[in-house]
């Protein structure tokens, strides 16, 4: 069976939409098409020469990526310089490249939700709030004969999920009316004749973003020439959407504690600014979220853990009086490529594909230590 790149990378837009993406950057497929067959496919954070080379030598024909291949608009294509080089034997060889960055990280699932789970957060919410996304009612008139047919085809796209509940839904008996016209070929009822029908309303709720293909499946299921349906925008919002977490540790950590649980999540992390007796309130974004400080010290944080942070932040940290720890771009992000495996693995087995997964790590990291004294290292 022949699987496409559009079908592989419908599953990480299900959960992160192309239209949660910062403007600033740029994600989607960036090279290849859509069109193309899918039989492996690497998942890395860069792609690097070494990722496609490694990409190439297992066989895949598709790589998702956390971070662009092509990030700002290209001027030229140098074959000649790192990036052309790249691009040029992507484009040779046929081989797909999928981004999924900002988007990711702000969606539900996303990086920063995942480094709450790893440092043990409880109740937690989005730190800086983007948007929250759509949910709608599909209301649907169906033959009784046809009621279960319909309802699975729908749940199997994607509706009728609250909360931890999937296959969630109502249904109640009426009578339909309807006539056929000339040039009609009814399932129900003749040309020219009033019909009156036994059926079912059938509600389920609906994201946003799976609509598109819930009402695909509703029809492809549906008996009727012209199935009946309804759409409908609902007030109850759905998942809210943004960058960074934070989150509560139940019960507080007193900072020795809560340094050697960094150290075994990140042994080559660093600390500034104020590092409190006690920890209470942690905020956590993946990458780099130095930005965040002051957002995060405005909901009552002690410490943010996230990367790159720089000389300026670490002044401002110390300022605020709260913590910033610095463990690493790739170190806070490198996790989300297992969660795509567990994700795009179980979407290939329940749908019976021949698909294999494949997660790249580099040999070696970007930053090798120097093996100097670090006065603010973790202690």
């Amino acid at each position: 069976m022949s699987v496409s790149v559009k079908q592989v990378v419908s599953v990480i837009e299900d959960l992160a939409p192309l239209r949660l993406a910062e403007e600033w950057d740029n994600v989607g497929l960036l090279v290849g098409s859509y069109g193309n067959s899918v039989n492996r496919v690497l998942l890395a954070l860069d792609v690097t020469e070494e990722a496609v080379d490694w990409a190439l030598a297992v066989g895949c024909d598709l790589i998702i990526a956390h971070h662009p291949v092509i990030f700002r608009p290209l001027k030229a294509l140098r074959t000649d310089l790192p990036q052309g080089r790249i691009l040029e034997k992507l484009i040779r060889s046929g081989l797909s490249v999928y981004a999924a960055h900002t988007n990711w990280d702000k969606c539900h699932s996303g990086t920063s939700r995942r480094l709450a789970e790893l440092l043990g957060l409880s109740n937690v919410s989005v730190l800086k709030t983007m948007g929250q996304s759509k949910n709608y009612k599909l209301v649907v008139f169906v033959p009784e004969s046809h009621r279960d047919a319909v309802f699975q085809a729908m749940a199997a796209e994607g509706a009728g999920h609250i909360g931890d509940y999937s296959h969630c839904s109502f249904y109640a008996q009426g009578k339909g009316t309807f006539m056929p016209r000339a040039g009609a070929q009814p399932y129900l009822g003749r040309v020219d004749e009033l019909a009156h029908v036994e059926e079912v309303r059938l509600e389920v709720v609906v994201p946003e973003q799976k609509l598109p293909m819930v009402l695909k499946g509703l029809r492809a299921a549906h008996p009727y020439e012209e199935a009946a349906y309804d759409v409908i925008e609902l007030h109850n919002a759905g998942l809210v959407y943004g960058l960074g977490c934070i989150g509560e540790l139940t019960p507080p950590l007193a900072w020795p504690e809560f340094s050697s649980l960094l150290r075994n999540l990140f042994p080559a992390a660093r600390v500034a600014g104020r590092m409190p007796a006690e920890v209470h309130k942690v905020a956590v974004c993946g990458g780099a979220g130095a930005e965040l400080l002051h957002l995060a010290h405005a909901t009552k944080a002690e410490v943010l853990v996230t990367g790159d942070v720089g000389h300026h932040h670490a002044l401002e940290a110390e300022a605020l009086g709260m913590a910033v720890v610095d463990a690493g771009h790739y170190a806070t992000e490198a996790f989300l490529l297992q969660d795509w495996h567990t994700l795009l693995t179980k979407f290939a087995h329940s749908k019976q594909l021949p698909l294999e997964f494949h997660i790249f790590s580099p040999k070696r990291s970007l930053f090798s230590d120097l093996h100097l004294t670090r006065t603010n290292a973790i202690m």
